[in-house]
């Protein structure tokens, strides 16, 4: 995208996917000056939207712009769009964008609302819209930041962040992403940007498992600060950098989405804490808790890269039943006794202690021993 290209005064936007996220999104760039078409996969909630302009489904008592309109016909909703705003689960995303591939309009930008990981490829949503639309990189841009959306569409005060490769993209992406009560900041790092949204929602599940078996405040402060270095030290290992997991779509999205109830994240927990099963937590959210799909495939990315996540790996144990909520305690946790541990686990120079040193060093050698058995 050049930096000279201009933005129409009304531009025409859609959006994929009428969740409560897609939904309010559209709220927002309705609210910001675009024309935007929502996409409903069902027929009766895209009249509902468009007549009613209403999502009763997902945002109850919420008012809808009159510059919103919604379609069931994903061809119409693509025909004229100049930007594309993608909300579905990341689960389905890639089998939804290889029918839609042929219809988005040459050229234009296309940017992730999403906030997951693909089981069996461990791809970034990004990286799923490149791989199957085949589109240049700098096309496509990611939101993220703390964004629960219904207090968005109820026009409570906050911020976003939007990435790109590209910044001129990230720039005009943001333009039409800001209004009187959401801004959206820029930034290039889409590693960092998109594996914040993505580590948060495992954070905030054990933050609700906790949570619902009756562990206090200190409990979940020390989950939720330990569980910020397991983010960034994930998200540096993949080239993310670390700068971007202290801002809006690290820190700030694991406050919000480890704090509220109105998290499905941080609610799948609680249900968790509270002795309900997995089958029956699923079972029992109206839309999809992205961090119960994303455990698996974090877990293994993190081995991949030798990186301790014992956070992450106590929710998995979990959800497979092979803990007791009641038991969790990841903040406890280490992959070292030997003695006391800094508060850094993946970069040594930062940590004057010891321990983390030996744990880097051990996790390096069986990494060695493990190729030299496979090879």
């Amino acid at each position: 995208m050049s930096r000279t290209r201009s933005i129409p005064v009304r531009p025409k936007v859609t959006v994929l996917g009428a969740g409560s996220w897609g939904t309010t999104f559209s709220k927002v760039l309705a609210d910001g000056g675009s024309d935007v078409t929502l996409w409903a996969r069902r027929p009766e909630l895209a009249k509902e939207i468009r007549e009613a302009k209403r999502n009763s489904d997902y945002l109850p008592g919420v008012n809808l712009p009159v510059s919103l309109t919604a379609t069931s016909d994903v061809a119409s909703a693509l025909a004229e769009a100049q930007f594309v705003f993608v909300s579905i689960p990341s689960q389905s995303l890639r089998s939804n964008l290889v029918e839609i591939k042929e219809l988005i309009p040459e050229g234009v930008p296309v940017i992730s609302l999403m906030k997951g990981v693909e089981k069996g490829t461990g791809l970034r949503m990004s990286e799923v819209l490149e791989q199957v639309l085949e589109f240049d990189r700098d096309r496509i841009a990611v939101a993220s930041g703390p964004n629960l959306a219904l207090e968005i569409a109820k026009e409570q005060p906050t911020a976003a962040v939007v990435s790109s490769t590209s910044l001129e993209t990230a720039e005009a992406v943001a333009k039409v992403a800001t209004n009187r009560y959401f801004r959206s900041f820029i930034n290039q790092d889409v590693i960092g940007t998109e594996f914040g949204g993505v580590l948060k929602n495992l954070i905030a599940v054990a933050i609700g498992i906790v949570d619902g078996v009756g562990y206090g405040e200190n409990t979940k402060a020390s989950i939720i600060t330990r569980g910020l270095v397991e983010m960034t030290d994930f998200a540096v290992a993949y080239g993310g950098h670390p700068e971007t997991l202290s801002g809006l779509a690290g820190l700030g999205d694991l406050i919000a989405t480890s704090g509220s109830s109105l998290s499905r994240n941080n609610t799948a927990g609680r249900l968790l804490g509270q002795g309900y099963s997995f089958a029956d937590v699923v079972k029992s959210m109206q839309q999809t808790a992205e961090g119960l799909a994303s455990v698996a495939p974090v877990l293994a990315l993190a081995a991949a890269k030798g990186v301790e996540m014992p956070i992450c790996r106590q929710v998995a144990e979990v959800l497979a039943g092979t803990l007791d909520p009641k038991d969790i305690a990841p903040h406890l946790t280490t992959d070292d006794e030997s003695g006391p541990q800094g508060e850094r686990t993946l970069d040594a120079r930062e940590d004057h202690g010891r321990g983390a040193l030996r744990g880097s060093l051990k996790r390096a050698l069986d990494q060695l021993r493990h190729r030299r058995r496979s090879s």
